[in-house]
């Protein structure tokens, strides 16, 4: 699942902080007028015809101002349906790369003769997704729609290409966090141009449409992602996208037009590279790639107490204080709003989903590494293995919304479902070699409905306790620290694996060279190691696969303390329609 998958697939689109789905006032900057007309004149809004005056009334009181959007002429017939296939094909293509390499990791590892590099083939994607996505929603405010959805595209393509063609892994890490950067751009923009697509009696369907590409690539793209590394190579997990994501591109470049009176904010060049943060983007770039490169280090090349180590994390906390005071000073500019975050809901939802989403990565990355090492799958056969779990994500994702929607509480998901997550992690956790089947797929069961239930809760529950005007740029903050999330709780979980493999093999298999097996890829050790070392291998490799799957248990098990200071308020319909919870 994408980092905003579940949320989507069951509500709607996650709003980018300032997107410009909203009409702008130049005067005031103003950004909400839009969704609340498009509210108040859909059927879910209040039937009264004060609603506007009153509305108005409120933004007076605030020393801002209120206006109505012109009416539009939105696209119809085939036009429109090619519009939502273009968008629905290129959602598919983001949330297929978050999923899709999981299974293709054990050959990818083959090729490159090394376990080292693991952590990265994801943590680059999610650092840049999670980096980029509060500035991707400013380029949409402050520049034409459809020029930057395309750049969007353009960036996606060419860091799948360089995916698809590199020679070794360090290009392979520099191809995911290129692609990480058109994806964010892609994840907001696509439901931006709906916004502008789609009238707002409409919006609701096509907005789901386009969220169940989510879930669809979540079930396909380990079974996708298996099948190009079992019957062609691993690097068409990439090279799919070439295609797919061009044919999007020409649709929209041809077929959308953006309203003639939704037009972007007018600012200084200055003031627009300043709204979009670029210094507190370069600070959580470089705190996390300090953070991976500490993980990557420390028990591995060189000892924890090396200076080298030492010295990174050290530079890890520096300069994640120093992007808290950035953020701190420069206010609404901030990818995150310091007034929104020192709010108890928005910061308590962003530590869960920073926790809970972390978990879920963690099992989604390991489980491919268990099928294909212990069990000796094939990448094929691993990503059949995975769909218990993919598919009760899926579906229980779906049955949580429309519990939330029914019943206006969000909360006792959010509870539930990181306590039967807790429980389920536990579980994976004493897979060991020769575990049966039945084992297995229960416990992928049980997990995928923890972790579908309560996926989208911090989102729901952030939004619905916002100002309406704030919702947009709550969701970014909560979005960002579930996305950022997966790239630190992969790094960990890849630095306990590796570091627990080597201090294994030194008394399971100590005639072998630990460098030696890290060397090599995770369904070679059968076919490089004689038949009498094997036995030793694989019971290390099960040793760093259950310390890499004690730090999902962890990382869940706070995640339900953080849980428990969640607003239990009942939501009312209004406020979950507004904060597009239901779709």
């Amino acid at each position: 699942m994408a980092p905003y998958s579940a949320y989507t697939h069951a509500h709607g689109p996650p709003a980018s902080q300032d997107s410009a789905s909203t009409l702008f006032d130049p005067a005031s900057s103003t950004t909400t007028a839009n969704r609340y007309h498009a509210y108040l004149s859909s059927d879910s809004a209040p039937n009264s015809s004060n609603n506007l005056g009153r509305l108005s009334e409120k933004y007076k009181s605030r020393g801002k101002s209120l206006l109505v959007p012109p009416p539009v002429e939105y696209p119809t017939g085939w036009t429109l349906a090619f519009i939502i296939i273009a968008l629905v094909l290129s959602i598919f293509l983001v949330s297929l790369d978050m999923t899709i390499v999981a299974t293709a990791i054990p050959k990818i590892t083959d090729e490159f003769n090394g376990l080292e590099d693991v952590a990265w083939y994801g943590a680059a994607f999610f650092m840049t997704v999670g980096g980029f996505q509060s500035s991707w929603g400013k380029v949409f405010k402050y520049f034409p729609l459809k020029i930057s959805y395309l750049i969007a595209i353009f960036i996606f393509e060419l860091g799948s290409l360089i995916c698809g063609v590199a020679p070794n892994s360090p290009t392979l890490i520099v191809g995911r966090a290129v692609a990480g950067v058109g994806a964010a751009g892609i994840g907001s923009g696509a439901y931006t141009i709906i916004a502008f697509a789609a009238e707002p009696k409409k919006r609701p369907v096509f907005t789901g449409i386009i969220g169940t590409a989510y879930g669809v690539a979540a079930v396909v793209g380990p079974l996708i992602g298996g099948a190009f590394a079992d019957k062609l190579t691993w690097r068409w997990c990439f090279y799919v996208n070439l295609p797919i994501g061009g044919f999007s591109a020409l649709i929209i470049m041809f077929l959308f037009r953006t309203p003639a009176g939704c037009k972007p904010v007018e600012a200084t060049l200055k003031e627009k590279i300043l709204q979009m943060d670029p210094v507190g983007t370069a600070l959580i770039m470089g705190g996390v790639i300090t953070y991976i490169l500490a993980l990557q280090y420390g028990g591995q090349a060189v000892a924890w107490s090396d200076r080298t180590v030492v010295g990174l994390l050290v530079g890890f906390i520096l300069i994640f204080i120093t992007f808290g005071v950035w953020e701190w000073y420069n206010g609404e500019r901030s990818m995150v709003v310091p007034r929104l975050f020192v709010q108890r809901q928005v910061w308590v939802c962003s530590m869960f989903a920073l926790l809970f989403a972390g978990s879920y990565f963690i099992i989604i990355y390991y489980l491919p590494i268990y099928f294909q090492s212990i069990d000796n799958a094939t990448p094929t056969e691993s990503g059949v293995r995975n769909l218990p779990l993919i598919l009760s994500v899926t579906v229980s994702t779906i049955v949580g919304g429309a519990a939330v929607s029914a019943t206006g509480y969000a909360t006792p998901l959010a509870v539930g479902g990181a306590a039967l997550a807790t429980i389920a992690a536990g579980l994976l956790y004493t897979l060991d070699i020769g575990s049966n089947a039945g084992m297995w797929i229960g416990y992928q069961i049980l997990g995928g409905i923890a972790w579908g239930s309560a996926f989208q809760i911090p989102i729901v529950v952030s939004q619905a306790t916002a100002e309406l005007e704030d919702m947009s740029s709550v969701t970014a903050i909560v979005l960002f620290f579930q996305t950022v999330g997966g790239a630190f709780w992969v790094s960990a979980g890849q630095s306990a694996f590796v570091n627990e493999l080597m201090k294994e093999l030194a008394i399971s298999a100590p005639d072998v060279n630990p460098l030696a097996v890290l060397g090599t890829g995770a369904t070679q050790i059968r076919t490089v190691f004689p038949a009498e070392q094997i036995p030793g291998i694989l019971i290390a490799y099960m040793a760093g696969i259950k310390t890499a799957l004690a730090i999902a248990v962890g990382a869940v098990g706070f995640a339900f303390v953080f849980s428990l200071f969640f607003s239990w308020k009942r939501l009312s319909p209004e406020t979950l329609r507004a904060a597009g919870a239901v779709a």
